[in-house]
């Protein structure tokens, strides 16, 4: 009990390690900034600051965290205007090339250096191979496309 007394600040940094292992399975931003607490409780215990003193520190940090840094978080991680530039979403818009006639139930586009199965929307004249067509949205693994102007 005595190795522990003294070396309380990996006792610290093991809590931190489960809590941001849990972090990693729930990603709700909130075991990350235990683990930060927790962080700063390994550093005070490093210091030799009294067993009070790094709890108080841990929570206080933790706390701090929760309240400020973790809404700044969750608003970037949920905002779709923040997210609309990536995936498959940033390809509507962009302008492909088609490999196969596209028709309303099938065929081929290369867009953005990659073939992708497309179609045209229901009513839309088909597209031949060699002409240049506008991503209307992509619908799962389909491109939605027209013809370009």
């Amino acid at each position: 009990m005595e190795w522990l007394g003294d070396n309380l600040w990996l006792a610290w940094l093991g809590l931190a390690f489960v809590l941001i292992a849990i972090e990693a399975a729930t990603v709700d931003f909130v075991f990350v900034m235990l683990f930060g607490g927790a962080l700063v409780g390994a550093l005070a215990a490093a210091l030799g600051a009294p067993v009070v003193l790094q709890i108080v520190l841990a929570v206080a940090v933790a706390l701090l965290l929760i309240a400020v840094v973790r809404p700044i978080v969750k608003r970037q991680f949920s905002d779709p205007a923040a997210s609309a530039d990536i995936g498959s979403a940033a390809l509507a818009g962009r302008t492909a090339r088609v490999l196969e006639t596209v028709t309303e139930t099938d065929g081929r586009v290369r867009l953005a250096g990659e073939t992708w199965s497309a179609r045209v929307p229901d009513g839309a004249a088909s597209c031949l191979p060699g002409d240049e067509v506008h991503v209307v949205s992509i619908d799962g693994a389909t491109a939605i496309v027209t013809k370009s102007p």
